[in-house]
């Protein structure tokens, strides 16, 4: 059934029933209020004002065909029916072909087929199709209409559509120097100033189990979106390999401990899944379209409001860890000692923050080999240190397939790390704050990194380079003030990068002596 001509309340309760809503998220749906909702059950001969008939004409066309077929049944109208089929297109029968020989990619279309309840070969064939259709060159002009929507808008956007606050929690903010930067980051005064050195002793995130949960249930919209993400995947050539991610199920965070429990998920349920909400958002807003409740589909069913964020025991909640490095540099001719910091551009060939700013390194938290003392947040920095700044490609899982026992083992490090580690006072790791990020719902460990001995910078300086996932690197000096303001501005920064930024700076200025004169950064949460 493809349209109404006139809504009445037992039409528009009908809907609902299709769309399996609740009232109150039903209203959210289409931006009425519940009020509204509970008069159709009462009065279903009632006909909802003009602009109500719009919002319920859109909704219905934004349903999913299973969703317009209950709709159609609920209110004794026969469904549309599929067009008869046709001879299948040669050039989508041959891309059909090359997805059957590829392995890969074939284990991800049988998962979509089970969670989305399809027949066997539903998705492979949506797939090609899709393939058939798409080029690079659309997808690249999308993705400068992206670049054009900046950090605050989307800090703001998620402001506004997370209206129903939750006592404790709000979005990080920090004012430096006259200018205040908002993010879009969620966290509570008890998760920031962590004063926490990433030591054994308070590193302690553990396993709640090591089996690989990859179940999930699909509904028609999600899985539509992710046939079309994973297309797009494909014709951009990005590096899809569906190793294990930790998903964050316990959190305890507190001053001087990072602890909580982990699960493992494989990347591919996260890919299509929780990280369909930023190209949703984002093309909204390149769009000019309302971002609010009922607006945003695939946010309204994944993670409707902050207690859905909250609660990461029922939903999927990965991410990773992100710090901010500074290297101390001896005194040379008329510039005194500081602190190198490094700063990157991500490549456009990255799943979070493409063609963004932030801090280097940066990583999603997944193990290598050994799943339990992966787990530890140390050992992801360490990792993306030697991947992101050292240059070892053996260690980076989207990469290559990972065959060593222990590929953080001393005697495989590059020379830089080898030589930090072999003097605990020559590497400080602290995790600086902790917080949920609304863009995509994921866990955000940000921290700092300080390599306090001189000798380093004159031996290893010129060995750090940055791998495929940063488009460019940059160096601010921890003495200029200005250009440091100027930075923490930039709106081309992700939100997630700007919270680690803010709270590395804050926290290096209090440890850094004579080598720092940083901004002053102060925190709110909003």
């Amino acid at each position: 059934m493809g349209s109404v001509n006139v809504w009445t309340g037992r039409r528009a309760s009908a809907l609902q029933k299709a769309l399996r809503l609740s009232n109150e998220l039903f209203a959210k749906h289409l931006t009425v209020s519940t009020r509204t909702i509970a008069a159709w059950h009462q009065d279903p001969e009632i006909e909802p004002q003009s602009k109500v008939q719009h919002a319920l004409d859109a909704a219905l066309e934004r349903a999913s065909k299973a969703d317009k077929a209950r709709f159609a049944e609920l209110v004794g109208e026969q469904p549309e029916q599929p067009a008869p089929a046709t001879t299948q297109d040669p050039a989508v029968a041959e891309i059909e072909g090359r997805i059957v020989s590829d392995p890969r990619t074939r284990s991800i279309l049988e998962w979509l087929d089970a969670s989305a309840d399809w027949l066997p070969g539903t998705s492979r064939r949506k797939l090609a199709a899709r393939l058939a259709r798409l080029g690079v060159g659309e997808l690249e002009d999308r993705g400068a209409r992206r670049g054009r929507v900046d950090q605050r808008q989307i800090a703001q956007s998620l402001a506004e559509y997370y209206t129903g606050p939750v006592p404790g929690y709000g979005l990080y903010s920090a004012s430096y120097d006259d200018q205040t930067a908002t993010t879009s980051v969620l966290t509570c005064p008890e998760w920031l100033d962590l004063d926490c050195r990433l030591t054994p002793d308070n590193d302690r995130l553990d396993m709640v189990s090591g089996t690989i949960d990859g179940r999930v249930t699909l509904d028609e919209l999600t899985a539509e979106a992710a046939v079309q993400r994973l297309a797009e995947m494909l014709t951009l050539n990005f590096r899809l390999v569906d190793t294990p991610l930790y998903r964050l199920m316990e959190i305890d965070i507190r001053k001087g401990t990072v602890s909580g429990g982990l699960g493992l998920v494989p990347f591919v349920r996260y890919a299509l899944t929780m990280d369909l909400l930023e190209g949703e958002l984002v093309d909204a807003l390149a769009a000019g379209s309302p971002d609010r409740p009922g607006r945003l589909p695939l946010r309204d069913r994944l993670m409707p409001d902050l207690a859905a964020a909250l609660d990461v025991s029922s939903r999927l909640c990965s991410g990773g860890a992100l710090a901010l490095c500074a290297i101390a540099r001896p005194a040379s001719g008329n510039r005194p000692a500081d602190y190198v910091l490094l700063i990157q551009e991500r490549s456009g060939r990255v799943l979070n923050a493409a063609r963004r700013l932030a801090v280097i390194p940066k990583g999603f938290h997944e193990p290598l080999v050994d799943f339990r003392l992966d787990a530890q947040i140390s050992s992801t920095l360490k990792r993306e240190m030697e991947e992101e700044l050292f240059g070892r490609d053996d260690v980076d899982g989207t990469t290559m397939e990972l065959r060593t026992t222990d590929p953080m083992h001393p005697s495989r490090l590059s020379a830089p790390m080898r030589w930090l580690t072999e003097d605990d006072s020559r590497l400080r790791i602290e995790c600086t704050g902790f917080g949920l990020n609304l863009v995509s719902g994921n866990c955000e460990f940000a921290g700092l990194i300080v390599i306090e001995n001189d000798e380093f910078w004159p031996r290893f300086g010129g060995q750090i380079s940055a791998n495929w996932e940063s488009g460019s690197l940059r160096q601010y000096s921890s003495l200029d003030r200005s250009l440091i303001t100027e930075l923490a501005g930039d709106v081309a920064w992700s939100n997630e990068g700007l919270f680690a930024l803010m709270q590395g700076l804050r926290r290096l200025a209090e440890i850094g002596g004579d080598r720092v004169d940083l901004p002053t950064v102060e925190w709110e949460i909003r």
